[in-house]
């Protein structure tokens, strides 16, 4: 694993996840000859019988964009007066629901709605709230933030105030109010300030400065952070995420790391965060369907190469021995073709 993330040499030219326009690096792309009405008609009948034809439900809500999915629910309500989320509800169960409801949800309600799940009940979900913060872009995050107003009617940096705290919680509210650096000029000069300041604030001292690391890695810009990598290395001779890992502890470097990560590479790291939800003792089907579901359009392709070259098998080899049943088929589906 580590020969991944200490390789910095491409670094500079890969494009970076963050700022991909939607459709072009996703399975899923947008169905030519859409049809909303016909699709809202197919649904209906699907699930109005009795007993459901899962296959048609798969079949229609993987196979169009999430624009087209959102057009099939106004279709759906016209023709019907009923809510096509309340009918899958009523209809299906287990993780087949949670997908299907996952789909039918605009992205920034879906992003909103598993921050939400996160943060309630007892105790705090940490990983999903470093998942999302560490990967979405400046519009991701605001948009994500939009819906959680109009839902509960106060924002989302209140209500994380009141659930993270430390130096954990400073890092995690930089990123949640989106207000990262855009430019995509590199200061190479800046850089190796930066650099050196971040070997200064943990390597080269006794305890460490966390509100440094936390200040750079969570409003610099993303090809800035690239070349600040690069720049701490030829500091340092060892890779930032490698001194982070050795300074720091629980959430907050897991969050740092998190961000390195994505910094270097997003695919890379949801390729691992698939792994991990794959391998082992049981699945992780909420984080299966979460990155599964929030990459389809955006570069869950760029996911399964990553995945290929970490692991040596494919992302859906994966998916076929670890996940069955209409589920198993939904996540075989929007994983699209095997590598």
């Amino acid at each position: 694993m580590a020969s991944l993330w200490d390789d910095l040499e491409s670094l500079v030219n890969t494009p970076s996840s963050f700022s991909a326009t939607s459709g072009e690096r996703g399975t899923i792309k947008a169905k030519a000859n859409f049809d909303a009405k016909a699709d809202a008609a197919a649904l209906r009948k699907a699930i109005k019988g009795l007993g459901t034809d899962e296959k048609v439900l798969i079949d229609i809500l993987t196979q169009r964009s999430s624009a087209q999915r959102q057009l099939i629910c106004k279709a759906y309500q016209e023709a019907y007066s009923k809510i096509l989320l309340n009918d899958l509800k009523g209809d299906t169960k287990g993780n087949f629901e949670h997908v299907l409801v996952a789909l039918i949800t605009p992205p920034a309600a879906y992003d909103c709605h598993e921050v939400t799940r996160a943060i309630k009940g007892a105790g705090t979900t940490e990983s999903i709230l470093i998942e999302i913060f560490a990967s979405r872009s400046n519009q991701q995050i605001k948009a994500l933030s939009d819906v959680y107003l109009q839902e509960n009617g106060k924002s989302l940096i209140q209500r994380l105030k009141t659930e993270v705290s430390g130096d954990f919680s400073k890092a995690l509210l930089l990123l949640a109010e989106g207000k990262r650096d855009e430019s995509t000029a590199v200061n190479t000069e800046k850089a190796k300030e930066d650099a050196k300041a971040l070997y200064n604030a943990g390597e080269k001292r006794l305890g460490t400065d966390e509100s440094k690391f936390i200040e750079i890695l969570c409003q610099r810009s993303i090809p800035q952070l690239r070349q600040t990598l690069i720049e701490y290395n030829n500091i340092s001779g060892k890779t930032l995420q490698k001194s982070i890992e050795n300074e720091m502890s629980g959430n907050l470097e897991k969050l740092l790391v998190a961000v390195v990560k994505c910094v270097k590479s997003a695919p890379a790291y949801f390729a691992e965060r698939l792994h991990e939800s794959l391998k082992g003792m049981g699945t992780d089907e909420a984080t299966l369907t979460r990155i599964m579901v929030s990459r389809s359009e955006i570069d869950l392709l760029d996911i399964r190469t990553e995945f290929k070259n970490l692991y040596k098998s494919s992302l859906l080899s994966f998916i076929k021995s670890d996940v069955s049943g209409d589920y198993g088929d939904c996540m075989k589906s929007i994983c699209g073709g095997d590598d």
